[in-house]
């Protein structure tokens, strides 16, 4: 069944995939209607976070008065993606109260270190397929109408050896993922033409101002935290230096980086390609910066076997060292504005998950200087 849109980046017609949140979520509306009716069903709509409608092919049915369970097999379109083409399994069970209760089942990851979006001993399904899956029960049963749901992905514990998942804590398997519930190309080449096609057609509209984020999460808290929604923002994903570089030749006057300081932090450290398979030294950074400042050598020896920079953070806040989330944003600004040679003015805001860490000296200048235009 085609589910595909596409994409043009640069010269290249890139074709879009579902994400395994998306198919976890499928599979669990699937389970839950051949559970309710009785009957097979040969497809099922969902929709998608970005507001796209998908309708699946739906496997490997089976069902009985009080279960059912099948699979979507999942499509990652032109993403160079690992789990392109895996089976994601949603088995529903009847309960006997009016809980809804989600779990992992095989080949699903469990999360087993502090500092991700789920809590340790929780199955690695991030909130917004969790939320998705809930949804999808909801659409299906009467209110009042327990069920367990138990999303499985039989090949998942092989196929996480290939990915991160082993070193952020996340053990036995994938993560089911998606915050848009589709998965769109990541063609570098193709990655580069759009950025800069964004960066230029941003110019066009404002010579003097452009705000840039790694993706989703710097967005949106970017505008929560400044209240400015009338101004081009472009998501620069890992390529930060190739993104300065376009700024500068474009001819902005100041700009602002924005994001998770998780992919951030790498600028203090002079790293301008943020991905975690090139540069995995947040922690060193992280480290390096408060040992200077003056923290105790066993707490430095806790921020070096953190697994993130959000459980870092703790650790941070616990000992009242988080002045260094403002020395790193402002060194993260002063190296980003020298590897431009100084032609742009430049302002950080260091975000975690929720909330903002820090912001350098200059970005409350360059604020009100946008918000004054």
């Amino acid at each position: 069944m085609e589910n595909s849109r596409y994409v043009y980046k640069g010269c290249k017609k890139l074709r879009t995939g579902y994400t395994t949140g998306s198919c976890a979520a499928a599979a669990t509306k699937a389970a839950a209607y051949m559970l309710k009716n009785q009957m097979i069903i040969e497809s099922v709509k969902i929709d998608t976070p970005k507001g796209w409608e998908l309708n699946l092919d739906v496997h490997k049915r089976q069902f009985n008065e009080r279960q059912a369970s099948c699979c979507i097999i999942k499509d990652s379109g032109d993403d160079p993606d690992i789990t392109n083409g895996v089976e994601v399994f949603a088995e529903v069970i009847l309960r006997d109260d009016d809980r809804i209760n989600i779990t992992g089942g095989k080949g699903v990851g469990k999360v087993t270190k502090e500092g991700l979006q789920i809590p340790v001993n929780h199955y690695a399904i991030n909130p917004t397929p969790l939320r998705m899956i809930r949804e999808s029960v909801e659409a299906i049963f009467e209110k009042g109408t327990g069920v367990d749901v138990i999303i499985s992905i039989p090949k998942g514990e092989e196929l996480a050896k290939k990915t991160f998942n082993p070193k952020l804590g996340i053990i036995g398997g994938l993560s089911v993922l998606g915050t848009t519930g589709i998965v769109e190309p990541m063609s570098e080449d193709a990655l580069k033409e759009t950025i800069a096609l964004e960066l230029k057609m941003a110019h066009k509209k404002n010579e003097k101002f452009v705000i840039l984020v790694p993706g989703n999460i710097g967005e949106k808290l970017f505008m929560k935290y400044s209240g400015i929604d009338n101004i081009s923002m472009v998501k620069m994903s890992n390529y930060l230096g190739f993104a300065l570089e376009e700024c500068s030749r474009l001819g902005f006057d100041k700009i602002i980086i924005a994001g998770h300081i998780g992919k951030l932090i790498k600028p203090a450290g002079g790293i301008y390609y943020t991905h975690s398979r090139v540069s995995s030294t947040r922690m060193e950074i992280l480290t390096a910066y408060l040992g200077v400042m003056g923290m105790r050598q066993e707490d430095l020896i806790s921020i070096m076997d953190c697994t993130t920079t959000d459980e870092a953070a703790k650790i941070i806040k616990r000992t009242g060292m988080e002045e260094v989330f403002t020395v790193l944003a402002n060194k993260a600004a002063a190296n980003c504005e020298s590897y431009i040679y100084g032609n742009l003015d430049i302002g950080v805001l260091y975000f975690n998950m929720t909330e903002l860490l820090a912001i350098s000296d200059k970005v409350q200048s360059i604020i009100g200087e946008i918000k004054d235009e």
